[in-house]
């Protein structure tokens, strides 16, 4: 961690914060809102809040196969990951995978 930044422990995650995550700006140059949203809620949350905004993502009717401009989805690009088999299985429960 950077010796400016101040480690933050037992962050608030209440709904409206969650939510917000469904109005983000998409990333960079990715062109889809929905995968940029995606991406950006894995970055930020633990698995249960994570778990919270896919519910709040899908009953939005959002598409939770949405790919990134590679034309890879979520759990493609994170399945490599070290600590994304929370994140998967989330995924797969809501019929992402």
């Amino acid at each position: 961690m950077r010796p400016d930044k101040e480690k933050v422990v037992d962050e608030v995650w209440d709904d409206e914060r969650i939510r917000s995550f469904l109005d983000k700006s998409p990333m960079g140059e990715q062109a889809s809102r929905d995968f940029s949203a995606l991406l950006y809620a894995y970055r930020s949350m633990r698995p249960e809040d994570f778990d919270r905004f896919i519910e709040l993502f899908a009953a939005d009717g959002r598409d939770l196969g949405a790919t990134s401009n590679d034309g890879q989805t979520l759990a493609q690009v994170i399945v490599a990951h070290r600590h994304a088999q929370p994140f998967l299985d989330i995924l797969q429960r809501h019929g992402a995978l």
